[in-house]
């Protein structure tokens, strides 16, 4: 069944071909998203850990992300389809969303308890969740079909970009001088670790005003005014709606669904224990009073630099091949790739071999921020982008919620609370998740 017929489509905003400079503008927002994410990566486990949390405690200190990305993705997303502000559809939410973030960034270093630190996590989070979510669907407006992956690729370069440079950060600062790896507050937090969230905040609002003043949204027609002003914007109606999306949903949704149970519950792992897991490897600590622990998270900034390093060299060719040899192949390749990755991480002892791995995952993290959007774009109705790109991101939340409430039993009774066998199943999984992209088919990319 069509939902998007050809005479509603007559309605709709079409998207206009841009130039690459346009479509890098519109995007540069994503680089403060991501950075802020990236600071979330590398430093979450190692503040909790300096702040007296235990290793089993770290899968449900991480819930905020899973639980605000689930409530607010989607309801954001339905709310910016019957958005007409003067201020754009999308665009309010970036704003919002962006002084949220940097708020919650500048004050997560003076946490003086886990719990404090789990607090500003959640309100962090939901601030990231209501810049996410219009944001793809923007890019879905202002693009037509034929630009998507190039679009949402863009997206992946400036993940791999932000991250990166959020990763480094603590590294950079300590290589000038500037700071020292055994400088740290009265509540045990490196003060690279003050510095790194401090830039984040200036780096979360100001690539969100960039594109806001640099790229204006399609016009709605007059149409499209109409219908949304006659649509109730009240709790039920926004849940209608979300409802509605869910019994209409392509098969090619509800496929990737699957793949992302797989990758998501392994990256979720990954991002949690990889400090512990490189403490135990390569430094042969468990204790986070050591500077051998430090040095891990010190090496953890620049493992996950590394593969968003990879990340933003690799998203412009992925594009390139999804053209020539489908989505579909590139993302099965890519998650392939990627969990042999994880899988081959725990047997390095030697830092300078890492390399090796942070290729891998760093294509498998590019394929993950922007194929599975490109192969979806085109198969939604336009009026409905927010609500659909919303319900997909739940996809993503779900696995991460389930991870917060069973890992903790997997990691202590099957892994034996071992970090390096945490980081081996993240592997296994993402490989899994590759597997399951060979189910989808193109003929399923209908409604």
């Amino acid at each position: 069944m069509i939902i998007t017929t050809e005479k509603n489509q007559e309605n709709v905003s079409p998207g206009i071909k841009l130039n690459f400079g346009s479509i890098i503008a519109m995007n540069f927002g994503f680089f403060g998203i991501q950075y802020s994410f990236g600071l979330q990566q590398t430093n979450m486990t190692p503040i909790y850990s300096y702040l007296g949390a235990n290793a089993d405690q770290i899968p449900l200190l991480n819930l905020a992300g899973p639980m605000t990305g689930l409530l607010v993705q989607p309801i954001i997303g339905a709310m910016s389809d019957k958005t007409t502000s003067r201020f754009g559809r999308r665009r309010p939410y970036f704003l919002i969303g962006a002084i949220i973030c940097s708020i919650c960034l500048f004050a997560m270093p003076y946490s003086s308890s886990v719990w404090m630190a789990a607090g500003i996590l959640w309100i962090l989070d939901a601030g990231n969740n209501i810049t996410m979510e219009p944001y793809r669907a923007f890019v879905s407006d202002k693009l037509p079909p034929e630009q998507h992956a190039l679009g949402f690729l863009t997206q992946s370069f400036f993940t791999g970009l932000g991250i990166t440079l959020a990763n480094l950060t603590p590294g950079i600062l300590i290589t000038l001088g500037i700071l020292s790896i055994s400088d740290r507050s009265s509540n045990h937090i490196p003060y690279t670790t003050y510095a790194a969230f401090f830039i984040g905040g200036f780096v979360s609002i100001g690539s969100i005003l960039f594109s806001c003043l640099t790229t204006k949204e399609t016009p709605l027609t007059a149409t499209e005014i109409k219908r949304i002003k006659e649509l109730p914007k009240n709790a039920a109606g926004i849940f209608n709606d979300i409802i509605s999306a869910f019994k209409v949903m392509p098969l090619t949704m509800k496929k990737l669904g699957l793949v992302y149970l797989f990758n998501w519950y392994g990256m979720f792992i990954y991002w949690q224990f990889i400090t512990l897991c490189l403490a135990k490897t390569i430094y042969n600590t468990t204790n986070p009073a050591s500077d051998g622990f430090a040095s891990a998270q010190l090496l953890t900034g620049t493992v996950n630099g590394g593969y968003n390093v990879v990340t933003f060299l690799v998203a412009f060719p992925l594009a390139f091949f999804a053209r020539k040899i489908t989505s579909r192949k590139v993302h099965f390749v890519s998650l392939l790739l990627g969990g042999l990755s994880l899988m081959a991480l725990p047997t390095i002892g030697n830092p300078a071999i890492l390399f090796i791995p942070v290729t891998g995952l760093g294509i498998a993290w590019a394929s993950m921020m922007g194929t599975p959007y490109a192969m979806l774009a085109g198969s939604i109705p336009k009026e409905k982008t927010g609500t659909f790109m919303g319900i997909l991101n739940m996809f993503i939340v779900l696995p991460m919620l389930l991870e917060t409430i069973s890992f903790k039993y997997i990691y202590r009774y099957l892994l034996h609370q071992k970090p390096e066998s945490a980081i081996l199943f993240a592997g296994v999984l993402i490989a899994i998740g590759g597997m399951v992209v060979l189910s989808i088919k193109k003929t399923e990319s209908k409604l």
